[in-house]
């Protein structure tokens, strides 16, 4: 019967992206809520400018729909509803700068202060939430390919915290490329539908079964040629899902390996400007990396391609060690 219950979620979930879409996609267009691209970036991205963009509020309500239309009597469920509101917090936080990006036309949105300001405000909401109404929570970590756990006591909210902030921006920064980000979170949040699966943990399941649903929906029309975008709505609440998925399966440290992509495209970044600060010179011929790699000649779908394939296999190790 759960797994019914799976098959539907993933079902209702695409269904309501596939339905939605193409009336959201002209609305959009009608509202003049279209892409901004950077003075800076590459000409070949010019292109994108007025695409719709903001798309991610589709896959995240439209999950959130999906999972509670068919799994009403888990309405309760503390699982179901910490990861609703991680889903819907962190796309809030995006919906604002993505508005204020919009209005404003140029892309000075939120500023970065009060950006991590409401990142950091979802995050620790996320940890006292989690410790108040999560059974068997705990504040150990299990080491990847061992049966071997530490406690990490007083640093575990510390983690936890980094976890939430630094996954959000970083799938932030990996959305830059047509499909990059929607493909790359398919494929990360796959491993971790098995973790809960293996725990037993319907729940997470049926959560991550819906969000594969309406992402698969969302590739359809943001794949090259993208035809919308999801927008820091959609980016930083995949990221910070991604987040809360680890958390509830106990495989935080796995996350960085599952979600290794992002985690290059944020080094690349800081990478970037710190040899820029420090010796003037630039290690990348632009950052994040996806566009050093457009510059060194490569189209955007080739890119997109390879770290799809480097995500993948990313996470199949991640789901072989923490199944080992």
């Amino acid at each position: 019967m759960n797994y019914i219950r799976l098959l539907l979620s993933f079902v209702v979930g695409l269904a309501i992206v596939m339905i939605v879409m193409p009336k959201m996609i002209p609305f959009l267009h009608k509202i003049k809520f279209g892409q901004v691209e950077r003075e800076e970036g590459l000409a070949s991205h010019k292109k994108k400018q007025g695409t719709p963009t903001m798309g991610g509020i589709v896959f995240i309500l439209g999950t959130v729909i999906a999972v509670y239309l068919v799994n009403l009597h888990l309405i309760k469920n503390p699982y179901l509803n910490l990861l609703a509101y991680t889903l819907l917090g962190f796309g809030f936080i995006g919906f604002i700068d993505d508005f204020l990006i919009v209005v404003k036309h140029s892309n000075k949105g939120l500023s970065p202060k009060a950006k991590y300001g409401l990142q950091s405000i979802f995050a620790i909401g996320f940890y006292l939430l989690a410790r108040k109404f999560l059974p068997n929570f705990s504040t150990e970590i299990i080491i990847p390919g061992t049966h071997n756990d530490v406690e990490l006591g007083w640093f575990y909210p510390v983690f936890v915290f980094i976890m939430f902030t630094a996954e959000s921006n970083a799938v932030n920064l990996a959305d830059g490329l047509d499909g990059l980000a929607t493909g790359l979170s398919l494929i990360a949040v796959a491993p971790f539908l098995i973790f809960a699966l293996i725990d037993k943990n319907i729940a997470v399941a049926l959560f991550a079964a819906a969000l594969e649903g309406t992402l698969l929906g969302f590739l359809f029309f943001n794949a090259h040629p993208a035809k919308i975008f999801m927008g820091d709505c959609g980016s930083l609440a995949l990221g910070a899902i991604l987040a809360a998925f680890a958390v509830m399966v106990k495989q935080e440290l796995l996350l960085i390996l599952i979600g290794i992509v992002p985690l290059c495209e944020t080094l690349s970044v800081i990478i970037q400007v710190v040899s820029f600060k420090t010796r003037h010179k630039r290690v990348f011929k632009m950052a994040p990396i996806h566009h050093h790699f457009e510059m060194c000649g490569w189209s955007e779908t080739k890119v997109v391609y390879v770290f799809w394939l480097v995500g993948f296999i990313a996470a199949g190790l991640g789901l072989f060690l923490g199944v080992k």
